[in-house]
């Protein structure tokens, strides 16, 4: 087996299940370890549409990434999607999809009125990074959009598309900003370059939201990611993944298997290296 194979079969740390481990315990190992299917949500695969235009966009030459060409690559986007989620294909009905569609559209025109894709070029979008920390720790995610200018600095951009709901919304605004830590503290790892802009762009609120990052601060969040997986792979091993209830929990799919609700997890299954034959994490 090579040693990239390898590398893409070791349990990592992403950002999303970095925050869910925060969260709860329970719902990292759900998602991560016994990887329950959860259906996408309405808002999640129209972020999905969204996305997957952007990065069609920003595909083209700069001179043809107007309005109407984005709008137009929203059809092939919403095929795009549907076929990476082929069982719920026959979920909506054809005024559920052009309505899924026409929201897609108003997101990508709104989007023009906070940036204008015609006058730069983004180095990546939907960029793949994965870098392993001094300890060990796997770092593995994908970044909406890596900008680099001219003098070297480094922008990372980050598309949101949702809305929390009020009682959510502050831990939304935790993790949109934890995720963009994340994403720095790879790159600086990977490039040895410390992104100078962190940017969330929230395509439904019509704001942007610009972090500048210090180096001492990533060098803090960087040990905090290690702590965070040291904590991981102690649960993993023993299988104590402990629910941690909280009003969040109304969004939860897993609610019926959760100890914390007169539910019953599924059995163990051990931790991903164990079940590989590799040694134990």
């Amino acid at each position: 087996m090579s040693d990239q194979v390898l590398q893409a079969s070791r349990p990592a740390l992403s950002p999303s299940r970095a925050a869910d481990f925060k969260q709860c315990p329970l719902l990292y190992r759900f998602r991560a370890v016994d990887r329950l299917p959860e259906p996408p949500s309405t808002a999640q695969l129209r972020g999905s549409v969204v996305h997957a235009a952007l990065e069609q966009l920003y595909g083209l030459p700069a001179a043809e990434r107007g309005p109407g060409t984005a709008l137009s690559l929203v059809d092939p986007a919403w095929e795009r999607v549907l076929s990476e989620h082929p069982d719920f294909a026959g979920d909506f009905t054809d005024e559920q999809r052009t309505q899924l569609v026409a929201e897609a559209r108003a997101l990508l025109t709104g989007y023009y009125r906070l940036e204008d894709p015609t006058r730069f070029d983004p180095q990546s979008c939907e960029q793949r990074i994965e870098v392993e920390l001094a300890d060990g720790t796997l770092l593995r995610g994908f970044v909406d959009r890596i900008d680099v200018a001219g003098t070297g600095e480094l922008r990372v951009v980050d598309y949101k598309t949702g809305k929390a709901p009020p009682e959510a919304r502050a831990l939304a605004e935790f993790k949109a900003l934890f995720q963009m830590k994340f994403y720095a503290v790879a790159l600086l790892r990977s490039r040895e370059v410390l992104a100078s802009r962190l940017r969330l762009i929230y395509l439904a609120d019509g704001q942007v939201l610009d972090y500048s990052p210090a180096l001492d601060e990533l060098l803090r969040f960087e040990k905090t990611l290690m702590a965070i997986w040291r904590a991981i792979q102690s649960a993993g091993v023993t299988g104590d993944f402990r629910p941690n209830p909280s009003r969040l929990c109304n969004w939860c799919s897993h609610q019926a298997l959760c100890p914390a609700y007169g539910g019953t997890p599924p059995p163990y299954p051990g931790w991903p290296g164990q079940m590989s034959g590799e040694p134990a994490a």
